[in-house]
């Protein structure tokens, strides 16, 4: 039995090699798997449902393959993909969940997020963040005829870029009481998520015991794949 967990991947089709690495990774081992997990940012940017360029329908096609085959895909949205819903899982089969979720993997009881909510100290993503997922302002874009939405979220990104470099490092990493909070508001022993792209294994000791926080890579340079057995878990990569 295994279970995939995978975020950041940030598909473009300005990046074919992410893409054709992603596409393997689908057919040859997530279709082998028992179920996956995609942790928000599987797109660079993903603008509406309704968005069926042949690029997006060539992922849409993955997922319903996977769901087709009998595995059973889940996904939570990222900051870059939070207008994903109901039609792409219509779409592919698979299941949307909230933005925080606990699950049993394998007996350990285990809180996923992408991971965005726990950069606390960014108060100005924060504050953007609260406002982008106002269900009436996503509900006023997605009337926007798709070309002007490109137009708005490509000047959105070219912000975002800008703030990033002047930004302090330590203010887009996770702020460790978050972390804390959410582990014993979950009551778990056990957090997966991505968002921050620095992969590794954490202790953190909470009012429940022990707790292990997996942080997954992005494929940026390399497809970063967290494996689960009923033996343990891996962090793993493939070369594009």
């Amino acid at each position: 039995m295994t279970t995939l967990f995978i975020a950041d991947l940030h598909l473009s089709i300005l990046r074919p090699d992410i893409t054709e690495c992603f596409l393997t990774f689908m057919r040859d081992e997530a279709s082998q798997a028992e179920a996956l997990y995609v942790l928000g940012d599987l797109f660079e940017f993903w603008i509406g449902d309704d968005d069926n360029s042949p690029f997006h329908s060539s992922i849409k096609e993955a997922f319903m393959a996977l769901t087709q085959a009998g595995v059973a895909c889940y996904f939570i949205q990222g900051n870059r993909d939070f207008l994903l819903g109901k039609r792409f899982c219509k779409d592919t089969g698979i299941t949307l969940l909230p933005e925080t979720a606990v699950i049993d993997l394998y007996g350990v009881p285990t809180v996923i997020l992408h991971g965005d909510t726990l950069c606390t100290m960014d108060e100005k993503y924060q504050e953007f963040r609260k406002t982008v997922h106002k269900p009436w302002l996503q509900a006023i874009f997605n009337r926007i005829p798709l070309f002007i939405r490109r137009k708005i979220v490509s000047h959105v990104q070219s912000k975002i870029r800008a703030q990033k470099q002047t930004k302090q490092m330590n203010i887009m990493d996770v702020t460790p009481q978050e972390v804390i909070t959410v582990l014993e508001n979950n009551h778990v022993i056990q957090m997966i998520h991505g968002h921050t792209h620095r992969p590794n294994i954490h202790q953190h000791s909470t009012m429940n015991g022990s707790a292990t926080r997996i942080v997954l890579g992005d494929w940026y340079t390399q497809g970063s794949i967290l494996v689960c057995t009923p033996n343990g878990n891996t962090l793993t990569t493939r070369e594009f």
